[in-house]
């Protein structure tokens, strides 16, 4: 990862030998408020951008050379209960652990130990100074240790060699020679402004800083006089006192990097050595990644307007899955199925044959799923429903088609007869695509809502059929006779709204679902009104709920006639005219 003034871009080869390359424009620090400019602010500023973005940016690419973090069952449960996503719950939680482990083992450790030194009755009355500097060589040592024992690890040892690698490329730049694998490899993997000097004049700093806080706290009396008890005291004093050390460490770090004299040398030297431990000679195409990072860089901050560039990264099948699950961990596996399906253009049948998501694809999976966990049906979520082998747009403004309204559909193709339609309460317009589609004659549509309107014209354009669209509440405005009049109205009952499925009640309108006291209110309107608009011999037909059919069906005289959907329901309701 390189960093320059106005931008960062990171470089990774992947598992395939390509170099890919991730790149962001950040605020140049001049620009920034005034405060965050201050110094020793700038320090803890800094020290918290570092430690988010370079666990980020290892995670990142870890992704892009395939290397997929499984989230625990605890980052799971945090995904689950706040709504978020769990790979960046990941990533907080690393940060998190970070911190706990760097306070731990730094920090409590040498403060807990030379506690138990001097708690030794020979040596308890030993100057605090002594103590402090006890306590700073221990911090020391158990630093080191800790590289070292990292070191053995091999991804850590990858990671420390492309550490070489980037301060090899800054050197070789700063010399003034060409970016070349050759000359980069002939420099220092030592540089007087990484971060490894910066934690030794952390450690340097916080002997001192922490002497202090040694003497403060036993000037206040706050201190028992028993060792060991008196580390948990100083423990988190000295935590409140972190931001104070970052800060001043920072400062001298960036004053020994401006000048070269032998007293900055000698100041620079324990931390130049601490880098022989973190950094490492890298590989020639290690190399080739640190130079295709700081070139990009170079380019960005000379031209402002050269775009930003993302990984191209591709997550195996199953370990998408496993994300988008834990995202919506109430989701049916059909929706997961189909967001799938709509998102890679697999059938679901192929699913199980589907290697890799994209990451674009990934985001767009993501984006669905946070909406699903939100209880938001699947066709809202997609924006669209499949109804009678036409795609219908669906939003909050429009009832979901349902399959039962297909059998409303099939029952009125079959017994029209030819002449005119009308179709009461289109909302989607569903029906009334669907039967100018299959019918080829003139279709007018009618609903009081504005915006279920704007639906239906919308779904009648993407189906290419030309209907006549009319704002109407039920009759009020429809002029003329219809050979055949098709309704899907309102039909539930207004007690019975607050205990549909969530999915249904928090999302879909009410306008469309409220049906009255009763859940007739709208087939009386029909029943008084419907004869003044049906042709002769014409016909009428009624998507009805469950139970309502018989009552529907006395509302009327003449012809009536009762069809069953798909589960032997009762559920169309059809009326001849007079």
């Amino acid at each position: 990862m390189m960093r320059g003034e106005r931008s960062i871009a990171t470089a990774v080869r992947t598992s395939g030998g390509e170099i890919q390359i991730e790149s962001q424009r950040i605020k140049p620090l001049k620009e920034r408020n005034v405060f965050f400019r201050l110094p020793f602010v700038r320090g803890v500023v800094n020290l918290c951008e570092q430690l988010f973005k370079g666990t980020g940016i290892l995670l990142r690419s870890a992704e892009v050379y395939g290397d997929f973090a499984e989230p625990s069952k605890f980052e799971n449960f945090i995904a689950k209960k706040f709504k978020v996503n769990p790979m960046s719950v990941l990533m907080g939680f690393s940060v998190v652990i970070g911190l706990l482990l760097a306070v731990g083992l730094f920090i409590f450790l040498p403060n807990f130990l030379t506690g138990l030194i001097f708690s030794i009755p020979s040596i308890s009355d030993t100057h605090p100074a002594l103590q402090s500097l006890t306590e700073g060589a221990i911090m020391l040592a158990i630093f080191i240790i800790y590289i070292l024992i990292v070191t053995a690890l091999k991804d850590i040892r990858r990671v420390f060699m492309y550490h070489g690698a980037e301060h090899r490329t800054i050197n070789c730049y700063e010399k003034g020679l060409e970016l070349t694998v050759e000359n980069v490899q002939k420099q220092s993997t030592v540089h007087s402004r990484c971060g490894t000097t910066f934690l030794f004049f952390v450690l340097a700093v916080s002997i001192l800083v922490f002497a202090f806080v040694n003497w403060m706290l036993s000037a206040l009396g706050w201190l028992t006089g028993r060792q060991i008890v008196d580390a948990f005291i100083k423990l988190p004093v000295k935590l409140l006192f972190i931001p104070i050390v970052a800060g001043i460490a920072y400062e001298i770090l960036k004053f020994a990097a401006k000048y070269d004299n032998i007293f900055m040398k000698i100041l620079r030297s324990p931390g130049m050595l601490l880098q022989k431990l973190t950094t490492k000679k890298p590989a020639d195409d290690m190399a080739e990644v640190a130079i295709a990072a700081f070139k990009r860089v170079q380019v960005m901050d000379a031209d402002p307007s050269y775009p930003v560039t993302k990984f191209d990264i591709k997550i195996p099948y199953d370990v998408a899955r496993k994300r988008i699950k834990a995202i919506t961990p109430s989701s049916d596996e059909s929706d997961i199925d189909w967001i799938f399906c709509e998102v890679t253009n697999q059938k679901r049948s192929a699913l199980s044959e589907l290697k890799t998501v994209e990451q674009k694809q990934y985001e767009t999976l993501e984006s669905l799923a946070k909406k699903l966990a939100k209880g938001m049906p699947l066709a809202y979520a997609l924006g669209y429903s499949d109804f009678y082998g036409n795609k219908i747009s669906v939003n909050e403004n429009v009832l979901i088609p349902r399959p039962e309204t297909e059998i409303l559909c099939a029952k009125a193709k079959e017994l029209f007869k030819g002449g005119k339609i009308l179709d009461l309460c289109t909302g989607s317009g569903a029906i009334a695509v669907t039967l100018a589609k299959e019918t080829g004659v003139e279709v007018v549509a009618s609903d009081i809502s504005e915006k279920a309107l704007e639906v239906a014209k919308l779904n009648a354009l993407n189906n290419s059929v030309k209907i006549e669209f009319v704002k109407s509440d039920m009759f009020e405005n429809i002029d003329g006779r219809f050979d055949l009049i098709v309704s899907n109205p309102p039909y539930i009952k207004r007690g019975d709204i607050s205990s549909l499925d969530n999915n249904v009640k928090d999302f879909e309108p009410h306008i469309a679902l409220d049906g009255g006291e009763d859940g007739l209110d709208f087939y009386r309107i029909i029943a008084k009104n419907v004869f003044d608009y049906l042709a002769k011999d014409g016909i009428i037909l009624m998507e009805v709920g469950i139970g309502q059919a018989d009552a529907v069906k006395d509302m009327f005289d003449g012809k009536v006639e009762v069809y069953k959907d798909l589960e032997g329901i009762d559920r169309i309701v059809a009326v001849w005219g007079k």
